[in-house]
């Protein structure tokens, strides 16, 4: 997986990247990409449990780690898809304090 614009990963397991969004929407906005060549979400086999269990940590620690008072986690489809590739976004409309700091 390679991208056109350089990113600072703050997790990489196997089956994923997480991201900061280069273009972010919210105040928190972290992509969360698995590596593996997926168009949609509906074309997402529910056998891949490794990568949906790191999902669900990844996005955990990272609620944990900056303190995120309030989040979603979304995952866009159809129409509303950028980009034909399955990616989750994490988001805040609340930094927290210690995002505040470090950014």
């Amino acid at each position: 997986m390679s991208f056109a614009i350089p990113v600072k990963r703050l997790r990489e397991t196997k089956t994923l990247m997480a991201f900061h969004h280069p273009k972010p929407s919210y105040p928190f906005h972290v992509l969360i990409v698995p590596k593996k060549a997926v168009r949609s979400l509906k074309e997402l086999d529910a056998r891949d449990t490794e990568f949906l269990t790191d999902l669900y940590v990844t996005a955990q620690s990272l609620v944990d780690e900056f303190q995120l008072p309030a989040y979603r986690l979304i995952v866009n489809g159809g129409e509303f898809q950028d980009f034909p590739q399955l990616h989750f976004h994490l988001i805040s409309d609340t930094k927290s304090q210690r995002f505040k700091v470090a950014g």
